[in-house]
């Protein structure tokens, strides 16, 4: 456990000691949410606007940090030499990753809560009523998508291109699944593409959570597609997760 401690203390250290990070993964969620809600009038489902928008952003943050953040920093730091070093030093490879994941997910949180609060100042968005569901879906919604990209890892080979194929994934997803804003009004084609995301199902249990007050359990469905997602993620980065660098 202390091995633990020292190294998530450490990897919290270097998230904020940069600024790219500290901006690209925790701070752009924020100007997205000032940007849209500014753009985004009227209501949504019986709620103002503004409301469905803080929810799709709180579902973009939790795949722009633990998807894209998360792949980011492992294949950088791979490519680097950094994950082969460490498999040299006493702390075990578990509690490494499981370091660098938990500290994610705290980032996340801080980001949730940040975004809550910008829109209770800006926008005058209620805070949630169901604050323990909530909480739920937000550490749920990071451990899937953080696990996502754990897997994802495997497939990019270079850390210049890391950032293009993260991309690639995250600003579609993030479109075709709500994350900046209402999707009702797409095509079909691009509905049906959005049906197998999972982004899209984790933006549907923070909508019924906070648009409508229920609980993280009044959507099964969709926390089995979340975890399911999740689950692959995981087994894809156990089968072919690399220490050392792809590149010669």
């Amino acid at each position: 456990m202390r091995l633990f401690l020292h190294q998530l203390r450490y990897e919290q250290l270097l998230f904020w000691r940069s600024r790219e990070a500290a901006f690209f993964v925790f701070a752009f969620p924020l100007l997205l949410f000032v940007l849209l809600s500014s753009v985004y009038t009227g209501t949504y489902l019986g709620k103002p606007a503004a409301w469905a928008v803080l929810a799709g952003i709180l579902g973009y943050g939790a795949a722009n940090t633990g998807f894209a953040g998360l792949a980011l920093l492992l294949v950088g730091r791979r490519e680097m030499g950094f994950l082969k070093r460490v498999r040299s030093t006493p702390i075990p490879a578990h509690v490494y990753l499981s370091a660098v994941l938990v500290s994610m997910l705290l980032i996340f949180v801080f980001q949730a809560v940040a975004v809550l609060v910008l829109g209770k100042l800006l926008k005058s968005t209620p805070f949630p009523h169901q604050a323990l569901s909530m909480l739920l879906v937000i550490l749920l919604g990071a451990a899937a998508f953080a696990a996502i990209g754990l897997g994802f890892t495997s497939l990019i080979r270079s850390a210049e291109g890391s950032s293009a194929a993260v991309n690639f994934v995250l600003l579609p997803m993030a479109f075709l699944s709500g994350g900046f804003g209402p999707t009702t009004h797409y095509g079909r084609v691009l509905r049906t593409i959005g049906d197998v995301l999972p982004l899209k199902y984790f933006v549907q249990l923070v909508y019924a959570i906070y648009l409508h007050n229920h609980e993280i359990w009044s959507k099964p469905g969709s926390i089995a597609v979340v975890a399911a997602w999740g689950v692959a993620g995981a087994l894809v980065a156990i089968r072919r997760f690399r220490w050392e660098p792809v590149e010669g």
